[in-house]
C-alpha cells in the first residue's frame, strides 16, 4: 500500500549525502557466517546494484571527461606563448614537438582510453552473445531412459514396427507389466531420519508445484523434459512422486498427446509405482480426445480393475471440468456403450442434535432479505468483479494536504520521469532473469522460470512498483517482502487463471441466479439457507488452484524482489542536469538485530522517502482482499469455496505453511461442516454502511493533531524529539548513557506514533471511500473456530474508534421496547453503572438525558460529558441515535441503524462453571438468576482482600503495605486470564503493571507484592471455581500425555469443526542465494515433534475458545432462522435494538441446548479411539505404559456438580 505524509526519516536529519557514507561502508570485512548468507545468484554484494559492464562503462565515460579537461588545458597553454597578435584556436594535430608534461600525459590518457573502450567492446560483444545463446531454443527431452531392462526392451522395438498404432502397442504392453520394485522400498526396514525426511518432503513440494506451475503457463514441455531428467538419475528419481507424474499426465492428456502420455505411463512403472485413479483418467481422457481404438480402452479398463480401482469412482471420486468429463465419458462409451455415468449423489444432510432444527424441512423459518432490490445488488456485484479483476483498489488518503506549492509539483513530476525509467529498468532486468533461469531450466534444473511467466512482464513491474511506493521509510524485512510479493503473484495468478477459463462467465450467470434469494424484490418457491441455494444452483465448483508450499512463495518473492533491488536507481542529486549525476540505488540491503536474531532489511534510501514525502500523493493502493466487499460474498460451500468473487481466501486462517488444518477440513465428511459454513456466511451477509457524522469529527480530529485520549494518533509532528547537539568532551559516561537512552526511547515512540498513525490513516482513508457505499465483510474463522472478518484494516473487530464508524445499512424500526435497550446500551458503553440493574441504569440514561442531548449536539464544544465515557466515540454514536429517536414524534417508528451489543460476563468462566454444573461458580458469572448483576472480579478482590487482612493481622509486611490498594482493577485482567490458561508467572506481569499504575503505590514493593497478589487471586478462584480447575487440570494432563505419545491435540468441536494445535518443536529451511540467505523458522510444522509445553497450556484456552465459537455459531444461525440482523465480536452479540430481546432468548436457549450435551465424556471418547488404540506387542515397554497411563487419565472425567442450566434462561445478566 502507498503512503504518503508519513514520517520522512527516523534518523531525523541524514540526507542524501550522508547515506551515501552508509553504502560506502558497506563493502567492510565480513565474517565467515555473513559471506555465506549474502553469497549467491548475484554474486558478493555491492555497495551499487549496477553490473561489473556497467562500472566499466561509467569509468570510461569519467576518463573521456578528464581526456576534455586536459585538452582544454593544453590549449590554454599554447595560447598563453603566442602573442596576442597571432593568437589563434590550437588544435591538438598542430601541437609543436617540445609538447610539455602535460601533452605527454594526454597522450597516455587517450591510449588508456583507446585500449578500454576496445576491451568494453569486445565485453559489450560476448555479453550480447551469451545473451542470445540464451534466448536460442534448447532441445527438450522426450523420451525417457528407462532403469528397467524388460521396460526399456518393450519401449524400444516399437520404434520399428510397421503397425497402424504402434503407441497403443506400446501402452498395452506397459499396462501389463508389474511396476520395478523401488530401491527406496529396499531400504524402507532402516530407521528414518526425521530431518532427512524433512528435506526430502521440501524439495519434492518445489518439484510438484514447478511441475503445475509449468502446466499453467504452457510450458508442458518442459516440464517433461525435467521430468525425464528427473527419471533417469537414480538419485533424483527418489524425489519423484505418482502425483507428479501424474500431473504432466493430465497435461499432455488435455493437450491429447498420447505418445508423450505413454512415455509418462512408461515411467510410472519403471519408477515402480502402481498407477492410481488420477492416472487412469489422464489416459482414459486422453484416448477419448483421440477417438481411439476400443480394444486399447478396454485393456485400459480392465487393468483397472486388476487394482482394484472402480469405474464409477472416476466419475465420482475426482474433480472433473465438464470437458474433462465429457472425453472421459466419451473413452468408456466406446468400450462400454452400456456404461452411464452415476447420478450426481443427493446432498448430505447434517445430523448434528444441535443442528437439527436448523436443517429441519418443517416448521417457521423467515430468513432476512437485504433491504436493496435485484437490479442495485447486479450492479454491486459488477463493481465487485472489476475491483477483483484488477486485483487492486485506489483509494484517497484523508491525510491534510496544503495547496500544492512548486515543490510539490516538481516532485511529482520528478517522481513521475523516475517511474518512466525504472518500468524499463525492471521489464528489462526481468527479461534477463527470464532468460536466465530459462537456461537453467532447460538443463534439467526446476528453476523460478515458469513462476515468473505466470504474470505478464507488465503486470510484474507494476506490483514491484507499488511494494516499492509502500515500504516504510524504516524499511521492511526482506523475508517479510519476499513472502508478500510470493504470495500477491500466486493470488493474482489464481484470478487471472479463473478469467482465462471462462470459469468468470460461468461465476456471472450463477450469481446473478443467487441474487433471486436475496434481494428484496425477488422471492423463490422454498426457503433456502444460501449455501444449500448456491449449491441447488448448479454443479460444484471447479478444482481449486493448490497453494504453493512456503519455501516456493519465498524463493518466488526473494526473486522478484532482488530484481527490484538491482534495477530500481535514482540520481544522487536530484537538482542536478539528467546524465550529469551518478546513480544510486533507492533500496539497499542492511542488517539489524530483532530480539536475539540477525535480519537482512530493505531500505529505502532518504532521498527517495524525501521525493515521496514532497510530492505528497494522496492516492493509497490496497490489495483487493483487504477492502469490503461491494456485494454479498459467495456463501461458504466447503474449504476452499466462499468469501470473494475470484480471489483465493482461506476458511481457517493459519501460519503461513501450514496445511495440517486444510488437510483435516478436506478429510471431513462435508456435511459435519455445514453447520459452520452457514455460520460464517450469516455473517458475511451482514451489510453496513458508515456513519458519516462520527467519521467526520474523527476527520476533524486526525487533520489536526489527533487525540491520544480518544484514540485518534497524533501525527509524527508531535513525536518527541531527541536531544540535539553534540555532547563537549569530557561528559560523564554515565551522562552519555542517558542521553543514549533517551534517543532510544524517542525513536522507539516515534516508531509506535508512525505505526498507529498509519493505521489509522488506512481505517480512515477506507471509511471516506465506502462513504456512500453499502458493503459487506466475508468472515472466515482461525483453527478454535473463532471468527474474524477478512478485510483486515476496516471492520468491527478493531477498537472503540473502528466500531464507531460502523452501523448496520439496514434499519429496523425501534418498537415499543427499542429506545430503552438504546439507552440501556448508551449507559453499559459509559462504564458508568457496571454493577447496577437494568432497570438503574434506563432511569441513570434518562437523568442525563441533558448530557446525551448536549453531546450530540455539540460534540465538540458542549460539556464534552461523552468523553468520559469506557468507550467515548461508540458513546458519542449512541448519543446522537438517541437523540434523533427521542426528537422524533414516534420514537416507536424511528428506523434505527446502530448496533446494540450484549455482552457475555466472563465468557470463559461461564463455560467452565456449565461444563462443572458449579453452582457457585455459576453464581459468580450471572448463570443464575439475581436481581442485580454479579461480578467475578469485584468478588475476587474481596476474597483477596480478606486473606490480606488475616495476613496483615500476622505482622506480614507486604500484606500491610497492600492495605487499601487491592482493586477490582488490580485483579481483573489476571482473573480474565486464568481461564485462558494463563500462569502463576504471566499473572505477576499482568498485577505488577497495575501496581505500577499507582503512583502512591510504594514502587520498591511492586515485586514482592505482585508475588504475593497471584498468590492470593488464584486462592481465591480455586475456592470459588474448584470445578473449573479441575476440568483445567484434568485438560492440561491429558494434552501432556498426548504429545508425549508424539502426536498433536485434536478434537471436534460440538459443532463438527475439527481441531488440531499446530505447536512443533521449530523446523528450520533456507532459500539460499541473492542478497542473503533466507532462513525460516516455524512452529507450526507437524512433521516436527509437538511442543510439550504450548500443547499442554494451550489445550485448556483452545478448547473453551471452540466453545464458545459454537455457542456464538448456533445463536447465529437460529438468529438468522428467525429473521434477525445478526453479528458478534466473539462473545458479544450485535443486533437491532428492537431485536434484543429476541437474540437474548435464542442465545440463552442455545447456550443450554450446548452444554445439555455430554461435552467433556464426548472428548474423552474422541481422545480415546484417536490415541490410545491398543498398542502393538512390538512396541516399547515405555509407549506401553503411556498409553496405559493416557488411557486411565482420559477415563477419569472430572465429576459434575448440580448446577441446574435452566436457570440460565432466567438470569437478566447472563448476556447483558
Amino acid at each position: 500500500m502507498r503512503v504518503t505524509g508519513g514520517m520522512s526519516a527516523l534518523g531525523w536529519g541524514r540526507g542524501a549525502v550522508g547515506i551515501g557514507r552508509v553504502l560506502r561502508s558497506s563493502s567492510r570485512p565480513r565474517s565467515a557466517a555473513e559471506e555465506e548468507t549474502i553469497g549467491g545468484l548475484w554474486g558478493p554484494r555491492r555497495s551499487s546494484s549496477a553490473s561489473p559492464c556497467e562500472q566499466d562503462r561509467r569509468k570510461d565515460w569519467s576518463h573521456a571527461e578528464l581526456l576534455e579537461v586536459l585538452e582544454a588545458r593544453v590549449r590554454q597553454l599554447q595560447a598563453e606563448s603566442v602573442s596576442e597578435v597571432t593568437m589563434k584556436q590550437v588544435e591538438m594535430s598542430q601541437l609543436p614537438k617540445g609538447r610539455g608534461r602535460w601533452a605527454e600525459k594526454l597522450d597516455q590518457e587517450r591510449q588508456k582510453l583507446q585500449k578500454r573502450q576496445q576491451h568494453l567492446k569486445v565485453q559489450l560483444q560476448e555479453r550480447s552473445q551469451k545473451l542470445a545463446i540464451r534466448l536460442q531454443p534448447w532441445t527438450l527431452r522426450i523420451e525417457p531412459r528407462l532403469l528397467s531392462g524388460q521396460l526399456a526392451s518393450c519401449l524400444q522395438p516399437a520404434a520399428h514396427r510397421a503397425s497402424e498404432s504402434p503407441w497403443e502397442e506400446r501402452l498395452n504392453q506397459v499396462l501389463r507389466e508389474a511396476p520395478r520394485r523401488r530401491s527406496s522400498e529396499k531400504r524402507a526396514q532402516s530407521k528414518p531420519n526425521p530431518a532427512v525426511e524433512a528435506q526430502v518432503l521440501s524439495q519434492q513440494q518445489k518439484l510438484q508445484a514447478f511441475f503445475e506451475c509449468c502446466l499453467a503457463t504452457g510450458h508442458l514441455p518442459l516440464a517433461h523434459h525435467v521430468l525425464v531428467s528427473h527419471h533417469g538419475r537414480p538419485q533424483k528419481q527418489k524425489l519423484l512422486t505418482l502425483a507428479m507424474y501424474n500431473t504432466v499426465m493430465l497435461g499432455w492428456a488435455r493437450k491429447g498427446s498420447f505418445k508423450e502420455l505413454v512415455y509418462v505411463f512408461f515411467m510410472v512403472k519403471d519408477a515402480g509405482l502402481t498407477p492410481d485413479l488420477l492416472s487412469y483418467m489422464a489416459t482414459l481422457q486422453c484416448m477419448g480426445r483421440l477417438d481411439q481404438d476400443a480394444r486399447t480402452i478396454k485393456r485400459c479398463l480392465e487393468q483397472m480393475a486388476q487394482d482394484g480401482l472402480q469405474l464409477q469412482q472416476l466419475f465420482t471420486a475426482l474433480a472433473l471440468s465438464e470437458e474433462e468429463r465429457a472425453a472421459l465419458l466419451r473413452a468408456v462409451v466406446k468400450a462400454e456403450p452400456a456404461f452411464s455415468p452415476p447420478p450426481q449423489t443427493p446432498p448430505q444432510v447434517n445430523t448434528s442434535t444441535l443442528l437439527r432444527e436448523i436443517y429441519a424441512q418443517d416448521g417457521p423459518v423467515s430468513y432476512p432479505k437485504l433491504h436493496l432490490p435485484l437490479k442495485t445488488l447486479q450492479n454491486f456485484f459488477q463493481k465487485q468483479l472489476h475491483v477483483e479483476l484488477t486485483s487492486s483498489v485506489h483509494v484517497e488518503s484523508v491525510e491534510k494536504v496544503q495547496g500544492l506549492t512548486k515543490e510539490n509539483i516538481q516532485a511529482r513530476k520528478t517522481l513521475k520521469t523516475l517511474r518512466v525509467q525504472w518500468e524499463a529498468a525492471l521489464l528489462r532486468l526481468l527479461q534477463e532473469t527470464k532468460a536466465s533461469l530459462a537456461q537453467e531450466a532447460h538443463k534439467g534444473r526446476p528453476t523460478l522460470y515458469p513462476f515468473l511467466c505466470l504474470l505478464s512482464e507488465q503486470e510484474l513491474v507494476r506490483m514491484l512498483l507499488q511494494a516499492l511506493y509502500a515500504l516504510p521509510a524504516q524499511g521492511e524485512s526482506l523475508i517479510t517482502l519476499a513472502y508478500d510479493l510470493g504470495l500477491r503473484t500466486f493470488n493474482r495468478h489464481v484470478v487471472q487463471q479463473k478469467w482465462l477459463s471462462n470459469q468468470v462467465e460461468e461465476l456471472k450467470q450463477r450469481y446473478t441466479r443467487y441474487l433471486q434469494l436475496l434481494a428484496s424484490d425477488t422471492q423463490v418457491a422454498v426457503p433456502y439457507l444460501p449455501r444449500q441455494y448456491w449449491e441447488a444452483l448448479g454443479a460444484p465448483e471447479a478444482p481449486p488452484q493448490r497453494p504453493w508450499p512456503l519455501p516456493v512463495v519465498l524463493q518466488l518473492g526473494k526473486q522478484l524482489a532482488e530484481v527490484l533491488v538491482q534495477a530500481v536507481q535514482m540520481p544522487r542529486n536530484l537538482a542536478a542536469p539528467q546524465g550529469a549525476c551518478r546513480l544510486i540505488p533507492v533500496l539497499y540491503h542492511v542488517y539489524s538485530f530483532r530480539s536475539f536474531r540477525q535480519i537482512g532489511i530493505l531500505k529505502p534510501h532518504p532521498a527517495f522517502t524525501q521525493l515521496l514525502a514532497a510530492a505528497a500523493e494522496t492516492t493509497l493502493t490496497f490489495e483487493a482482499t483487504d477492502v469490503p466487499m461491494l456485494c454479498p460474498p459467495l456463501p461458504w460451500t466447503s474449504p476452499h469455496a466462499g468469501a470473494f468473487l475470484l480471489s483465493p481466501t482461506k476458511l481457517m486462517r493459519s501460519v503461513e505453511g501450514t496445511m495440517q488444518h486444510q488437510h483435516l477440513l478436506e478429510r471431513c465428511p462435508p456435511a459435519e461442516l455445514h453447520g459452520a459454513l452457514d455460520a460464517l456466511t450469516q455473517l458475511g451477509n451482514c451489510a453496513w454502511r458508515v456513519n458519516g457524522c462520527i467519521l467526520d469529527l474523527v476527520l476533524e480530529l486526525f487533520r489536526a493533531k489527533g487525540c491520544a485520549r480518544l484514540g485518534v494518533p497524533p501525527p509524527p509532528s508531535e513525536a518527541p524529539r531527541p536531544p540535539e547537539g553534540v555532547l563537549p568532551p569530557g561528559t560523564p559516561p554515565a551522562y552519555k548513557a542517558e542521553v543514549r537512552r533517551e534517543l532510544a526511547r524517542c525513536l522507539k515512540v516515534a516508531r509506535e506514533m508512525h505505526s498507529l498513525r498509519i493505521d489509522a490513516l488506512y481505517r480512515l482513508s477506507l471509511a471516506q471511500h465506502l462513504r456512500e457505499c453499502t458493503f459487506w465483510l466475508p468472515h472466515n474463522m482461525d483453527f478454535r473456530g473463532r471468527t474474524y472478518p477478512c478485510p483486515p484494516h476496516f471492520n468491527h473487530l478493531g477498537s472503540d474508534l473502528a466500531r464507531a464508524l460502523l452501523e448496520f445499512a439496514e434499519g429496523r424500526t425501534l418498537g415499543p421496547h427499542g429506545l430503552d435497550w438504546l439507552k440501556i446500551h448508551l449507559v453499559n458503553l459509559t462504564g458508568l453503572k457496571k454493577r447496577d440493574s437494568l432497570r438503574a441504569r434506563l432511569a441513570f440514561a434518562n437523568e442525563v438525558m441533558d448530557d446525551i442531548l448536549d453531546s450530540a449536539d455539540q460534540p465538540m464544544t458542549g460539556r464534552k460529558w461523552w468523553m468520559e465515557a469506557d468507550e467515548p466515540w461508540q458513546t458519542l454514536a449512541c448519543c446522537m441515535e438517541v437523540a434523533r429517536a427521542v426528537r422524533t414524534p414516534d420514537p416507536t417508528a424511528y428506523v434505527s441503524h446502530l448496533p446494540v451489543h450484549q455482552d457475555g460476563s466472563c465468557n470463559g468462566l461461564q463455560h467452565y462453571a456449565a461444563l462443572g454444573k458449579d453452582s457457585m461458580g455459576a453464581a459468580s458469572v450471572n448463570l443464575m438468576p439475581s436481581d442485580l448483576p454479579q461480578d467475578v472480579y469485584s468478588e475476587v478482590a474481596a476474597k483477596v482482600e480478606v486473606f490480606r487482612r488475616q495476613d496483615a493481622t500476622k505482622g506480614i509486611r507486604v500484606a500491610q503495605v497492600l492495605e487499601g490498594f487491592i482493586s477490582r482493577k488490580v485483579v481483573k485482567q489476571t482473573v480474565m486470564t486464568v481461564v485462558y490458561g494463563v500462569t502463576r508467572y504471566g499473572g505477576r506481569l499482568q498485577i505488577e503493571k497495575r501496581l505500577r499504575e499507582l503512583s502512591s503505590f510504594p514502587q520498591e514493593f511492586v515485586w514482592e507484592a505482585s508475588h504475593y497478589l497471584v498468590r492470593q487471586v488464584f486462592s481465591s478462584l480455586q475456592e470459588m471455581f474448584s470445578g473449573t480447575r479441575a476440568i483445567q487440570h484434568w485438560l492440561t494432563e491429558s494434552a501432556r500425555l498426548i504429545s508425549h505419545t508424539g502426536s498433536a491435540v485434536e478434537w471436534v468441536t460440538p459443532l463438527g469443526i475439527p481441531i488440531i494445535q499446530p505447536y512443533h518443536h521449530d523446523s528450520k529451511f533456507v532459500v539460499r542465494g541473492g542478497l542473503q540467505s533466507i532462513t525460516c523458522i516455524s512452529s507450526a510444522d507437524s512433521n516436527q515433534k509437538p511442543n510439550t509445553l504450548k500443547q499442554k497450556n494451550g489445550f485448556p484456552p483452545n478448547f473453551i475458545h471452540s466453545l464458545d465459537s459454537t455457542h456464538m455459531m448456533l445463536t447465529a444461525l437460529h438468529c438468522y432462522r428467525k429473521g434477525l440482523t445478526f453479528v458478534s465480536v466473539h462473545d458479544c452479540f450485535w443486533t437491532h435494538a428492537a431485536d434484543v430481546p429476541v437474540m437474548n432468548q435464542v442465545c440463552r436457549e442455545q447456550f443450554i441446548r450446548l452444554h445439555s450435551q455430554p461435552i467433556l465424556q464426548d472428548l474423552s471418547k474422541f481422545l480415546m479411539n484417536r490415541f490410545c488404540l491398543s498398542p502393538s506387542a512390538t512396541s516399547k515397554l515405555s509407549d506401553r505404559i503411556l498409553v496405559t497411563k493416557l488411557q486411565e487419565t482420559l477415563q477419569s472425567v472430572p465429576e459434575t456438580g448440580a448446577f441446574d442450566l435452566e436457570q440460565v434462561k432466567n438470569s437478566m445478566y447472563f448476556f447483558s
